[in-house]
C-alpha cells in the first residue's frame, strides 16, 4: 500500500512539473519582450526580439504589444498592426543583410502563445536546427507567408486552420527547400542546402 501510494504522488508531482514547465514554454516570450540581451526594437505598437533559439543565421520574431494570444484570435481591425509588423520586418532584415533571402510569416500552430512574426533568413544555418519538425515548420505550408494571413483577414475577417493537416506537414519527408530534393538525415540535408545561393535575386533591367 505504501508504495502505491509514493507511485501515485510522484506521478501526480511529475504531471505538475511538467504542467509548469509547458505552461513556461507557452508563455516564454512575454518574458522574452522585456530581456534587453534579446530586444532589438520597440516602439508603442511592437517589440522585436532576436530568437533565443535561431533557426538561421538571422531569425527575429515581432510582437504586437497589443493581446492576441494567436492567428484565430485575429480581426479585422489588426489588419493595419500586421502591415506594420512586416514592413518592420522587412526594414530588419534589410539592415541586417540586405543581399540575403528572407521570409516573413507564422507558423500555422505555434508552440508559443502570443502571436508572432517570424522574420528568418533563408539559409537556415544554425545549430539550432536540429530536427524533422524544426525543419518542416519553416519549409512547408505549415509556415504560412504575412502577406497571405493579411489577405485573409481582409476577404474573411478571421483566421482559420485545420489543425489535423497542420500537424500532419510537421512529419513530412526532409527535402530541400531549394530543389525539393528528398534528403534522409538533417546533418544530410545540412549539408546539401549549402550548396545553394541564398542571395537576393535581381532582374535586369
Amino acid at each position: 500500500m505504501a508504495t502505491g501510494g509514493l507511485k501515485r504522488k510522484n506521478d501526480s508531482d511529475n504531471d505538475v512539473k511538467a504542467k509548469k514547465a509547458n505552461n513556461f514554454w507557452k508563455g516564454g516570450l512575454l518574458t522574452s519582450m522585456n530581456d534587453p540581451d534579446l530586444q532589438v526594437f520597440s516602439d508603442e505598437r511592437i517589440t522585436v526580439i532576436k530568437d533565443k533559439y535561431p533557426k538561421a543565421k538571422y531569425h527575429f520574431l515581432i510582437m504586437p504589444k497589443k493581446n492576441i494570444p494567436n492567428l484565430k484570435s485575429l480581426k479585422k481591425e489588426d489588419i493595419d498592426l500586421l502591415k506594420y509588423m512586416e514592413e518592420k520586418g522587412r526594414e530588419l532584415s534589410k539592415s541586417s543583410d540586405a543581399e540575403r533571402q528572407f521570409r516573413y510569416g507564422y507558423h500555422s500552430i505555434p508552440s508559443m502563445s502570443h502571436l508572432h512574426l517570424h522574420v528568418i533568413s533563408q539559409d537556415f544555418d544554425s545549430p539550432c536546427l536540429k530536427n524533422k519538425k524544426h525543419w518542416n515548420s519553416f519549409t512547408t505550408e505549415y509556415f504560412i507567408d504575412s502577406k497571405d494571413i493579411i489577405k485573409t483577414l481582409e476577404k474573411t475577417g478571421k483566421v482559420e486552420h485545420e489543425s489535423f493537416h497542420f500537424t500532419s506537414l510537421l512529419k513530412s519527408d526532409l527535402r530541400c527547400h531549394v530543389c525539393k530534393k528528398e534528403i534522409k538525415t538533417i546533418p544530410a540535408l545540412k549539408t546539401h542546402i549549402q550548396q545553394h545561393s541564398y542571395q537576393v535575386k535581381t532582374t535586369d533591367t
